[in-house]
């Protein structure tokens, strides 16, 4: 009995999250109908703008390509952002623990973000040459710090009342961090981890742009150069399809690692 009322209830969860889904997926299925209407209406060229029905025949025709391609773009992106993700919590962890180093590097983690990736890339494509770093360099520095931040924001928001009834027990500061400021910190991180995962791609892309060798970056270009335009859309598309999977990995990365952090219709 018990079994059946929690397979009834995942269902009925399962539904619920089907029905939100609708109104979005009804937008673009209008967008996407309007776009075909149009370009059919107008007479356009498909060098300056495909129907979304040769995109997708020509990214099929082309699928072998694309996944060679998108297979690149997510492991440079997977590095680069295993690097960010690492350097976010350490620079975290030293801001909480010392007041000096937060008043030391919180103006400079502002300061990187007005630095224009446009510009950063082809420097670094120039001191590093077109192998893997600096396309790590890249999505690192476009990504830590809203990681950072989150991570620091989230340590501040600790409940000052807990912290406090763990030094009234004895407890030092490292206790105080385990037990109140590290779980205090796992919401806003996730949702920094959310924003961080979408910006890793998209460096990720840039980087290759700019120079690479493989990937759907350097697809791109080699596309538009040759005036298919039908194929950078694929492309595009593909990228926004590796985002989208990536982003929702990390709610199954929060629902293991800090489950009683989400939202009850996110939990069930």
């Amino acid at each position: 009995m018990r079994t059946s009322s929690t397979e009834k209830a995942r269902r009925t969860t399962v539904s619920g999250r089907l029905r939100a889904l609708l109104p979005a997926v009804g937008v673009a299925l209008l967008l996407v109908a309007v776009w075909e209407w149009y370009v059919r209406a107008s007479g356009i060229r498909p060098q300056v703008l495909p129907p979304p029905s040769r995109v997708l025949a020509q990214g099929w025709d082309h699928r072998a390509d694309l996944a060679g391609h998108a297979a690149t773009t997510l492991q440079v992106t997977l590095a680069g952002f295993a690097v960010s993700l690492v350097v976010s919590w350490i620079l975290a962890v030293a801001v909480d623990f010392s007041p000096t180093l937060r008043r030391a590097f919180v103006p400079l983690f502002v300061v990187s973000q007005t630095l224009p990736i446009i510009a950063i890339a082809p420097l670094m494509i120039i001191w590093f040459g077109f192998g893997l770093l600096p396309k790590i360099l890249v999505i690192a520095l476009a990504t830590f710090f809203p990681m950072t931040i989150g991570l620091i924001e989230g340590f501040a928001a600790a409940d000052r009342d807990a912290s406090a009834l763990l030094r009234s027990m004895g407890a030092g500061r490292r206790q105080e961090f385990r037990y109140v400021r590290l779980p205090s910190a796992l919401p806003r991180f996730f949702t920094s981890l959310r924003i961080g995962i979408t910006y890793a791609v998209v460096g990720a892309v840039f980087a290759e742009y700019v120079g690479a060798t493989s990937g759907l970056g350097i697809y791109m270009a080699t596309q538009k150069n040759s005036f298919r335009t039908d194929l950078v859309l694929a492309a595009v598309a593909v990228t926004a399809a590796v985002s989208l999977l990536l982003y929702v990995l990390t709610y199954a990365a929060e629902r293991a690692v800090a489950p009683w952090a989400l939202s009850p219709e996110t939990r069930s």
